[in-house]
């Protein structure tokens, strides 16, 4: 392996940075920058705060992500929290276009008596109606059942209606 050589070598004030040759290398080992160049091209990576607004709606958040945050109650059907949770969708994206998502839900009631767990509907509305359906237009989703990072890109195609059907068996 071809070794560069400089005529010059410079240390930062604590030592860290270093230009040249490193003596204490052996001459076939392999050279690695301290800071690796950064891809020019594709978004850069994104790890959201998990820090819940203290009020529902859309809030710019300090990382510029736009935080959306929706409470179910607990006399709210499956299809009035679709619905208020898409409205809040489009408005984020009519409001902040582009921009990073996170939704963070909270769900009063819908819980079984006798185990404490969500409610079959509440736990298909996370599972299957969140994450299956809504989850691409999010960069995160932080829920009661779960908390996620989309592994793709956050989509921002948002749709301009909703339509719910019956359930599937």
């Amino acid at each position: 392996m071809p070794s560069a050589e400089s005529n010059s070598s410079s240390s930062a004030p604590g030592g860290d940075a270093f230009d040249g040759d490193a003596p204490d290398l052996p001459e076939d080992a392999e050279r690695t920058p301290i800071h690796p160049p950064q891809e020019a091209e594709g978004p850069p990576e994104f790890v959201p705060d998990y820090d819940k607004p203290d009020s529902e709606g859309l809030h710019m958040t300090f990382d510029n992500t736009v935080a959306v945050y929706h409470v179910v109650r607990a006399d709210d059907p499956f299809e009035k929290a679709a619905h208020d949770v898409f409205a809040y969708l489009q408005e984020a994206q009519e409001q902040f276009p582009d921009w990073p998502r996170v939704l963070y839900l909270d769900i009063e009631g819908h819980r079984r008596e006798e185990d404490g767990q969500f409610t079959e509907d509440f736990v298909e509305f996370q599972q299957e109606f969140l994450l299956g359906a809504l989850g691409t237009f999010f960069a995160a989703l932080a829920m009661p059942l779960v908390n996620v990072v989309n592994p793709g890109e956050q989509r921002n195609d948002v749709p301009e209606s909703l339509a719910l059907g019956p359930p599937q068996q």
